[in-house]
């Protein structure tokens, strides 16, 4: 049986970035139903065993990205806290904390624990992270708005899902990707399936995209 860590471990996501920006893949889990919150936070969807691919997959990348709002619902502290995990990112040749980054237009939202860069994301800012801190890998933990605002401007090049085996129903919280639309459909081909306990984790690369 594969493991989180083994199913998360060699990606070398940077390697497959394009020459002007970091390579961007995105992180989130849904309901049957395809919700992405439940109370307003995506934590009570997911398992064990998704909270363990999503903290592995922070030992893939050189950043993370999160949106201002998601910092504060979801109580954001130190990204990569464990000594295990951050050794293997040693091990992936990346630095031991990730570098973090919040999405917002106020400017007001922090980290518990760890510093973190303000910023819009667009294909500037992405450029400039690049070419003035070297970050080839960025990995997007949404939210839902973050995630469409991204994919419009084309910024976004795999999605990581965890599909979880509930059911909510009601609320108002919106889908994986929250926004007026995108201007079209995009399609995605499948890179891998890691099934447990009934709970579906699928890697998707965007058509075009990585290789």
């Amino acid at each position: 049986m594969v493991t989180p860590v083994e199913a998360m471990s060699g990606l070398r996501l940077g390697e497959l970035a394009p020459p002007d920006r970091p390579y961007v893949v995105t992180n989130m889990v849904m309901t049957l139903d395809g919700r992405a919150a439940i109370d307003g936070r995506a934590g009570p969807i997911g398992d064990e065993v998704d909270r363990e691919l999503f903290h592995e997959l922070r030992t893939q990348v050189d950043a993370v990205l999160v949106g201002a709002g998601t910092v504060r619902a979801e109580n954001y502290g130190r990204l990569v806290e464990d000594p295990d995990r951050r050794a293997r990112r040693e091990r992936e040749g990346l630095a031991p904390d990730p570098v973090a980054l919040i999405a917002t237009h106020s400017g007001q939202a922090a980290l518990r624990d760890q510093e973190a860069t303000l910023l819009e994301p667009n294909p500037e800012t992405l450029r400039a992270l690049r070419e003035e801190r070297g970050i080839r890998s960025i990995l997007c933990e949404g939210g839902p708005t973050l995630n469409a605002s991204m994919l419009d401007a084309g910024l976004v090049d795999e999605l990581f899902l965890s599909l979880a085996p509930k059911l909510s129903g009601g609320g108002v919280e919106p889908g994986i990707v929250h926004g007026p639309g995108l201007p079209e459909a995009l399609e995605l081909e499948l890179v891998s399936v890691y099934e447990s306990e009934s709970s579906l984790f699928l890697r998707y690369r965007l058509s075009g995209r990585g290789s």
